[in-house]
């Protein structure tokens, strides 16, 4: 046991020796490449005088990064996540800044902006080398590893011997994705799961106008006992069309897709998953009408308040409350752990309550901060020139990507996902019983890119090795786990509500209203429909319904709130939910200008005769109760429309008129009242079919014959029986749970 420390010492102080030994020779190159870095007087020295001075500089750097960047990092955690990641470059400059200064030779010198770069390369170089050295030592690795642990966890008593449970959200990843990304190879990760890496391929030939141009085939992932067996389509592997033939791996995990409520978005989603309730979240904003307040789902002040309405309301603190961990989410779910949780970054800090102290686990290792930095430009540069090509081609559709937005991908698609994988990898490492964690990266760039673009597909293969460096890191855990991954939606592509009318949803709410729109809606097509409506329906000649125009009160005007394609209009100075006849008889031509909209597919209002009714196009009027047997307009939106449109009627706070966009089942486009070319938050097409991948250890999430697994709330009941299968049990199970385990 003795010789195999020192063996491990030895180890060690030689790879200490082989960095710093590289550190030294990439100084020496660089202060031949850079005129702003000097390791020699104005007078010259000898080549052993300058080798010393630089050997001295790389030891002093290595030994300031190790000790004084976790210090800087804990002091910087007031700092903005964004600005902290630009600002790794100039603390490692300034670092290398100060051990030149005090290298005994008292010889290097360098140029602030200079020093930046030096820094930044010698900090990578040192990185990969180590990271080579240790390749095949599995003990190193899982010491590196721990280094991102949190480090109280070492006077607690030794973690159980059960399983954990990890649970990671593919933020924005619908299930025919996922499956179409395993199928062309992008996951290799998720296919070795699912038994589809190396299998043999079914060759099914598509017309190449229907597969974009490509001629696809279509690869049968294996039945599981949750249903029949999954196609996933995948692009021909070879020229000719053949298949590929090989060994088929034994599936390890169960693919089975669910079904979203109305408001498919990430903050009911993640609120029901986390908190067991997606009551009163009827979109991703929307205005109360008794707090005369707009909520926003990812606003840190509504996420707190709309956690606090979810535990008050099942009195449970959530998912995560034993031994749990909350990494990047909007929600804590009761974790005890948190780190980028939005809904305390509204709280006071203090140790207990510290949303960003997920960063100083990452960027404390100086290297990986560096790594991350350099990542974050690459992809700056990367976005900018990839919406550089998608305008120079001319692609529709298209959204603006300039300004901010770079900067914002860079974060989702890097700094985010480094910073919460390396905590999940700690919380691992430290034995945590429930983790979940959020990665936004796909979600980001579908948006602005599209959910099929080759962006959203290059995202996806990062975030498969995200995937497998998890599942790297289970096998050097104190414990075993389980690692279970899936989305909270998916998403919708399609063009614009606005690129596509010339008007926003808003302009033609206030059109129908006979209020003023600006003059590039006015003279569209819609709004010239609208107006006339509007002179129609009051009897009144152009002149007369101007005048009444300009004496609107500004407190009258509704308001228009867009999540992707589902609109919502309250009207402020009426307290309660608006009625149809309260708001024909307000506004005669609204309902019917927006209800008869092209772009529109359904409204969703209050009514005095039948407490709900469904509006579509050509006067359709259908009572909530009767939507089962006459669906009208919610056919084209499939199965669950219709209890997904009555469940949202039920809420307090839903909106006087729900409006949700239009949608072609053929190629599952919607139009988003936000400018977003992949979008989802409303009904129609992908956006309502997330997916959920876990282990065959674990129960199948719903049984044969039990039908689609239905709702957010279903998956959060679904998860607290695998956590007490695994042994968790303090995570006490609810009345219903309690009934479906017996049954």
């Amino acid at each position: 046991m003795r010789g195999v420390r020192w063996r491990r010492v030895a180890s060690q102080i030689g790879r200490s020796v082989a960095v710093w030994a590289v550190s030294t020779l990439t100084m020496l190159v660089l202060a031949a490449l850079l005129p702003d870095f000097q390791l020699q007087s104005a007078d010259g020295d000898s080549a052993t005088r300058i080798a010393v001075t630089a050997a001295c500089g790389a030891g002093a750097f290595g030994v300031l990064s190790a000790v004084v960047w976790p210090l800087l990092v804990r002091l910087l955690l007031l700092v903005p996540a964004l600005v902290l990641g630009l600002l790794v470059f100039f603390l490692n400059g300034s670092l290398l800044l100060l051990a030149l200064r005090i290298n005994p030779s008292g010889r290097g010198a360098a140029a602030p902006e200079t020093a930046v770069i030096v820094a930044a390369v010698m900090s990578a170089v040192a990185s990969a080398t180590g990271a080579a050295l240790a390749v095949r030592d599995d003990e190193t690795y899982r010491r590196r590893l721990h280094r991102l642990a949190a480090r109280r966890r070492r006077s607690d008593p030794p973690c159980p011997v059960t399983p954990g449970l990890v649970l990671v959200q593919l933020d924005g990843v619908g299930h025919d994705v996922l499956a179409d990304a395993v199928g062309k190879g992008l996951m290799p990760t998720v296919g070795r799961w699912l038994g589809a890496c190396g299998t043999e391929q079914t060759t099914v030939r598509v017309p190449a106008a229907r597969a974009g141009g490509t001629e696809r085939t279509a690869v049968r992932v294996p039945a599981h006992a949750d249903g029949a067996e999954q196609t996933v389509d995948a692009v021909a592997a070879h020229g000719d069309g053949a298949p590929s033939a090989g060994h088929r791996p034994e599936p390890t995990h169960r693919l089975t897709r669910w079904r979203t409520d109305w408001s498919s978005q990430t903050g009911a989603s993640q609120l029901g998953i986390l908190h067991g309730s997606t009551f009163d979240v009827p979109a991703f904003r929307w205005y109360e009408k008794d707090r005369r307040e707009v909520m926003v789902c990812n606003r840190p002040t509504s996420a707190a308040e709309l956690q606090r309405r979810a535990v008050r309301r099942t009195g449970d603190g959530g998912l995560l409350t034993a031994d749990g961990a909350s990494r990047g989410n909007l929600f804590s779910g009761g974790a005890g752990e948190q780190a980028l949780v939005l809904s305390i970054a509204a709280r006071r800090r203090n140790r207990e309550n510290r949303s960003r102290a997920g960063y100083f686990a990452y960027f404390s290792d100086p290297a990986g901060a560096v790594r991350t930095a350099l990542s974050f430009v690459a992809e700056v540069v990367r976005e900018i020139g990839e919406s550089t090509r998608a305008r120079l081609r001319g692609e529709r559709p298209r959204v603006s990507r300039g300004g901010l937005y770079p900067f914002v991908r860079a974060f989702a698609t890097v700094v985010e996902r480094d910073v919460v994988v390396a905590a999940v990898m700690g919380d691992m490492l430290a034995g945590r019983t429930a983790v979940y964690a959020d990665l936004v990266a796909y979600d980001e760039v579908a948006h602005h890119s599209g959910p099929h673009s080759r962006d959203a597909e290059k995202v996806l293969q990062r975030l498969d090795r995200s995937l497998a460096l998890i599942e790297r890191v289970a096998e050097h855990a104190p414990r075993p786990y389980r690692v279970a991954v899936l989305s909270d939606h998916g998403q919708s592509p399609g063009e614009t509500f606005r690129a596509r009318y010339g008007l926003t949803l808003g302009d033609l709410v206030r059109a129908g209203c006979g209020l003023h729109v600006p003059r590039r809606a006015d003279q569209t097509h819609s709004g010239a429909e609208a107006r006339a409506a509007v002179r129609a329906a009051l009897r009144r000649p152009v002149e007369e319904e101007k005048s009444d125009r300009r004496r609107a009160a500004r407190g009258t005007e509704p308001i228009v709130l867009a999540s992707g394609n589902l609109g919502l209009v309250s009207f402020p100075d009426v307290p309660h939910r608006m009625t149809k006849e309260e708001i024909d008889a307000r506004h005669p031509a609204l309902l019917t200008t927006l209800a008869n909209h092209p772009g529109i597919g359904f409204l969703l209002v209050r009514s005095e005769k039948h407490d709900g009714v469904v509006l579509g196009a050509h006067g359709a009027e259908i009572p909530l109760a009767r939507l089962d047997a006459e669906p009208g307009p919610l056919a084209r939106f499939g199965a669950g429309a219709a209890d997904a449109v009555r469940r949202t009627h039920s809420f307090p706070h839903a909106a006087d008129i729900m409006v949700n966009s239009a949608h072609d089942p053929d190629d599952g486009e919607v139009l988003a009242f936000e400018e977003q070319i992949g979008s989802h938050g409303g009904l129609g097409g992908a956006q309502s079919h997330p997916f959920l991948l876990a282990p065959l250890e674990l129960s199948a999430p719903v049984g044969e014959g039990e039908g689609e697994l239905a709702g957010a709330e279903q998956v959060h009941r679904v998860l607290r029986r695998w956590l007490h299968e695994l042994g968790a049990a303090q995570v006490p199970l609810t009345a219903d749970e309690e009934q479906e385990k017996a049954a």
